[in-house]
């Protein structure tokens, strides 16, 4: 789904409570998630999308039903119903690859970065793979929290990491918690 079309004119903030926070899902003219973030970022987010969409206007609002269902189910338990979210990202061509290939880790599932950049075909872009990772506009529903160490353990999430190994659980993924040892 991630493509570099023209780029929206209006977008809309939605906020929704979850049990981890207040998330914030903005779409497009056409219904399409185009960022998701926690409301302890809003700033950053704003000006993410002030750099990506320069020309675009952000009201408030509420997220068309397919994208706030899904969002309600998951966080009720549905662990997979993020799947159908349509989304854009705005990325360079690397990124929008490992985008993809976070999409082909199933719900309750992990990868390492270094799985991750063999799947992708690169095997040496480990760390570009990272930053990719971490430049994902839309995290949840391209899933960046299913990304862990080779070692099986947590490592870095934008959102936090309490938030991954939270989300991580509310799936029933494996993963090593250094946290917990």
């Amino acid at each position: 789904m991630p493509t570099a079309n023209a780029p929206p004119e209006t977008l809309t903030l939605d906020r929704l409570a979850t049990p981890i926070g207040t998330a914030l899902l903005v779409t497009d003219e056409e219904g399409v998630l185009r960022a998701f973030n926690w409301t302890e970022y809003e700033p950053g987010m704003r000006a993410w999308i002030g750099r990506h969409y320069p020309k675009a206007t952000l009201v408030e609002g509420r997220a068309p039903p397919p994208v706030r269902g899904p969002f309600e189910a998951y966080f009720k338990g549905q662990a997979d119903a993020l799947e159908t979210v349509p989304w854009k990202a705005s990325g360079t061509a690397f990124q929008l690859q490992v985008w993809e290939a976070l999409c082909s880790i199933p719900a309750g599932e992990t990868l390492s970065y270094a799985g991750l950049a063999r799947r992708i075909g690169r095997p040496t872009a480990v760390r570009a793979v990272g930053h990719a990772n971490g430049a994902n506009p839309v995290a949840v529903v391209v899933p960046c929290h299913r990304v862990i160490g080779t070692d099986g353990s947590l490592t870095g999430y934008g959102g936090s990491l309490p938030r991954k190994r939270w989300l991580l659980d509310h799936e029933g993924a494996a993963y090593r918690d250094k946290q917990a040892a």
